[in-house]
């Protein structure tokens, strides 16, 4: 293989590649046509510099194994595996439509009935994957495909594994999965279990009905110790027409502790449907008797102030701050080794600035890609992948050989975009190909006339940069000295 897979490749002499859908850190997607068959597919190939590791291979085919076996309506099915020229690949059915999270973004907070029977659906999807013994540790909006017959399913089990598995390619210790959708114990490296998914899934129900995630934070580790340590914000005020028992359901599955969770995706279906017939209408049964409190028991609008409590001796309360220190260390010294597993493989995660600054967070959308010495476009597709909230996708550039561009250009560049003109203090840049220099600029026009906004500097791992104050609707982070292959930036950041 001398470079990566594009529209028109020929694989296995048969899958024919179309377009380009999605990047992550391990693998891309495609739609292609199936010459034999003559029908659409989505084929997902492993990134050329993995596919010599034996763990990342290993995970890509266990994959392929594991979700070749979940026959359900609610998940993507498995049609072939394979090895061309060095290129593995898994090939699935194709979904015409859209994922959830392309569903949340574009429309907003979804209805309370809407909402619950799209959980619903990924519940029983995840509920049969249990039962055959699979986790599948990654759920999120971003892994729930409707297509425009109405079909809810479940895909991407690239970092599923097997209840039974005592040895394999992922232990205790290893973070893996998605910082806003991460369960407890996925972020202090803790064994997993069928509650992770309870959890992660309990989090996307959270977002369907309030419209935005429950944590967020400038890295990975902020969102991580919060999802370890802060209750999640109370989902009435945000949506005061969700009842007091989808409310609890929802508290329910996003309990710090496991044992404290639904006991089985099952029942946390079941206690969906109930949810779903009250919101019908149709009188919903009653919860069981162990959940009677829970349900039930809705807390007072204005609650009466908290008893005076008894002072601590000082000698405890000194040790709290060193206990979350230390949990702070075990969660970035975990976000560490998921970074290295999810988003570079290998290549070293750095980090010069990475902190948020005392302004305001300010939202951007990746909207193109910049090559004004070029063709005028660098992946315009993969853009939004930059600013979607997740470092598993990436927006990157094409592949290239030297720092100087092969002698091509000059530099080229991601384009984003502020709903408005803003002045903007700093901004963070995360990728899993380190050692690149950048430069950030600023515009009112994305077809160009850019200038700069802030000095050049070599972006390792989450980068910040301290702008120069320019008021702009647009900005491009601005690669000059890549590395010798090509740049992806899984997310950006920014604060005014």
């Amino acid at each position: 293989m001398s470079r990566p897979p594009q529209p028109g490749d020929l694989i296995a002499d048969r899958y024919e590649l179309e377009e380009l859908v999605g990047t992550g850190g391990m693998s891309s997607v495609f739609r292609a046509h199936d010459r034999q068959l003559e029908r659409r597919v989505a084929i997902k190939i492993l990134h050329e510099h993995y596919a010599e590791d034996p763990e990342y291979l290993e995970r890509f085919r266990r994959e392929a194994r594991a979700v070749a076996r979940l026959s359900h309506p609610n998940i993507v099915t498995v049609i072939d595996r394979g090895d061309d020229d060095g290129r593995q690949y898994i090939v699935f059915e194709h979904v015409d439509g859209e994922n959830l999270k392309e569903l949340v973004l574009r429309s907003g907070r979804l209805s309370v009935r809407r909402a619950l029977e799209l959980a619903l659906a990924v519940a029983d999807g995840l509920a049969f994957a249990h039962d055959q013994g699979l986790v599948h540790r990654d759920v999120k909006p971003q892994n729930v495909l409707l297509s425009s017959e109405g079909e809810v399913k479940v895909t991407d089990f690239g970092i599923a594994r097997s209840l039974h598995m005592e040895h394999g390619v992922t232990q205790t210790g290893t973070v893996l999965g998605t910082g806003e959708y991460l369960a407890p114990e996925q972020a202090s490296g803790k064994p997993v279990s069928p509650a992770t998914d309870v959890y992660s899934l309990g989090v996307v129900l959270w977002e369907l009905l309030a419209g935005d995630v429950p944590f967020v934070g400038d890295n990975f580790v902020a969102v991580a110790l919060r999802h370890v340590n802060e209750p999640p914000p109370s989902l009435r005020e945000r949506r005061p027409d969700v009842s007091p028992r989808l409310d609890a359901a929802v508290q329910r599955a996003l309990a710090k502790d496991p044992a404290r969770r639904f006991p089985s995706m099952t029942a946390f279906a079941q206690e969906l449907r109930a949810c779903l017939a009250e919101a019908e209408g149709e009188g919903a049964p009653p919860p069981p008797e162990d959940d009677l409190a829970l349900t039930l028991v809705t807390p007072p609008a204005h609650a009466p102030p908290p008893a005076r409590r008894r002072a601590r001796p000082l000698t405890r309360s000194r040790r709290r701050p060193l206990a979350y220190a230390l949990l702070a260390l075990a969660v970035a010294g975990a976000a560490f080794a998921a970074v290295l597993l999810l988003g570079g493989g290998g290549h070293g995660q750095g980090g010069s600035g990475g902190g948020g600054g005392s302004g305001a967070t300010v939202q951007l959308h990746g909207l193109a890609g910049y090559d004004p010495e070029g063709d005028g476009a660098e992946h315009n597709e993969l853009a939004g992948a930059a600013t979607d909230r997740s470092t598993t996708t990436a927006w990157t550039t094409e592949t290239y050989h030297g720092a100087d561009f092969g002698g091509l250009k000059t530099g080229v560049g991601l384009i984003l975009s502020a709903n408005s003109p803003v002045k903007l203090a700093q901004l963070t840049v995360s990728t899993p190909t380190p050692g690149f220099t950048a430069q950030i600029q600023a515009g009112d026009s994305p077809d160009g006339g850019f200038a700069a906004d802030s000095s050049s500097q070599t972006v390792n791992g989450t980068t910040t940069f301290s702008l120069n104050g320019k008021t702009a609707r647009y900005y491009v982070v601005w690669i000059t000295q890549p590395p010798d292959d090509r740049v992806e930036i899984s997310e950006v950041t920014a604060r005014s």
